[in-house]
């Protein structure tokens, strides 16, 4: 059986063998096999955990029950289209479960067309992020996006329920007002605003961060579009995102020292396909594998002498932390490994990631792998490993090894016209546009 429904919508029909969770005594489980296990069983985060009225992702699975992540969402969302081709849910339990997601989402309160970082599931209002944060989050909302776009581009059937579900992604697309978040006319988007405290948090959207998708939805906007000057001037900062550096004998096109977390290589590129992507401030194929390369030789030189770093344990971002939660990297190095980063960067370094990966299931076993694949993060020097799973971390591990095994999610949001002029606006040139 593929992943029973205990959540919202329907019971998925029997999609084939599930695969086995052990892998027989003195045998190894192969790459397609390992591959197979954990995207199935992660996704289940997104499928079987889901909050039950709203069918959004739970933000975390030890917190509250009702708290729903937008952005996380929008990670689980993007993999429908691969939970339907790999048979772990029929394409109606997939369509059934949008029109749960969209009924939610339609309800909600929005400002400017924008999702709040956090909804109470049960109440369908916001929740509070922080003090200030009780209203619109511009980069939560485009992860969203990219996750509705991609499933309007693959629901393209002609049924009744189908071209709803187009029609209604394409509202809620339409309803964004990224402009209003350039606070009257200024060359750089803002990431909150809220009626009670409006721009109080004041939080410019610049790069070089995870945020590089926000600037691309808002520049292909079929209503409110931003125009090139303020990804230019905003986000690039007239090149100041520019590195260029050398690390470990590998040059990082865009960036901080070092690269920073992983997410910043894997969010924006669940649907953006960084292979062959170039614009005047990169090759983004070459930033991400970059990107990926430094953060594992950094935890193969292990200056801090951390225990339990090597060749096929690696991997530093945002995660659950024996502290609380902390964005990890090679300049923010606490002795924490999470697998959502070695694992989600395989498309970048497909062989040390699977390296990682075995190393993460047949090695760390029980202790790290649970009922939705890998736990958020470990420490062997702290002999800690996390109980938690978020779902901003589980997301891209579907996501991100479907790109590297089929190139799906990809192919669909770049197959997006609105997607494919926006970026051309900007100054894009991809092979897929």
């Amino acid at each position: 059986m593929g992943c029973s429904s205990s959540g919202p919508g329907p019971e998925p029909g029997p999609p084939g063998e599930e695969p086995d969770p052990d892998p027989p005594a003195g045998e190894t489980i192969t790459d397609k096999e390992l591959m197979d296990l954990v995207q199935e069983t992660t996704f289940k985060y997104f499928w079987d955990y889901a909050e039950p009225n709203s069918g959004l992702a739970r933000e975390r699975s030890n917190g509250s029950s009702t708290t729903v992540t937008t952005g996380g969402s929008g990670f689980g969302l993007a993999s429908f289209p691969a939970a339907v081709e790999r048979g772990w849910i029929t394409r109606q339990d997939a369509v059934s479960r949008l029109g749960k997601i969209l009924d939610f989402l339609e309800e909600v309160p929005t400002y400017h067309g924008v999702f709040s970082h956090w909804y109470n599931g049960s109440t369908a209002q916001t929740q509070p992020f922080s003090e200030k944060d009780d209203g619109g989050d511009l980069v939560e909302t485009a992860f969203l996006m990219q996750g509705l776009l991609i499933n309007r581009q693959y629901f393209d059937g002609n049924s009744t329920s189908e071209q709803q579900i187009r029609r209604r992604i394409t509202t809620l697309w339409k309803n964004v007002e990224w402009t209003w978040y350039q606070q009257e006319g200024e060359n750089v988007l803002t990431w909150h605003w809220s009626p009670e405290h409006n721009f109080d948090i004041n939080l410019k959207i610049t790069g070089y961060n995870e945020a590089l998708i926000v600037y691309v939805l808002a520049a292909s906007s079929p209503t409110y579009p931003i125009d090139p000057q303020t990804y230019h001037k905003g986000w690039a900062q007239d090149g100041a995102i520019k590195n260029g550096a050398s690390y470990y004998g590998i040059t990082l096109p865009l960036g901080k020292e070092k690269g920073g977390p992983l997410f910043f290589g894997h969010y924006s590129f669940i649907g953006l396909n960084p292979m062959g992507l170039t614009d005047e401030y990169a090759n983004y194929e070459d930033q991400n594998v970059a990107h990926s390369l430094i953060n594992y030789k950094y935890c193969m030189e292990n200056p801090l002498g951390y225990r339990g770093y090597g060749d096929d344990a690696w991997g530093l971002t945002a995660s659950d932390d024996p502290a609380g939660y902390k964005v990890h990297s090679p300049t923010n190095d606490t002795g924490v490994i999470t697998p959502t980063a070695a694992v989600s960067s395989i498309p970048y370094t497909p062989e040390k990631s699977l390296a990682a990966m075995h190393y993460f299931y047949e090695e760390l076993g029980d202790r790290l792998w649970g009922e939705y694949g890998f736990r958020d993060a470990y420490s062997l020097q702290d002999q800690w490993f996390a109980e938690s799973y978020l779902a901003i971390d589980q997301g891209p591990i579907v996501a991100m090894i479907e790109n590297h095994r089929t190139g799906l999610l990809w192919e669909l949001f770049m197959a997006d016209t609105e997607i494919k002029n926006g970026l051309k606006k900007l100054g894009f040139s991809s092979p897929d546009i």
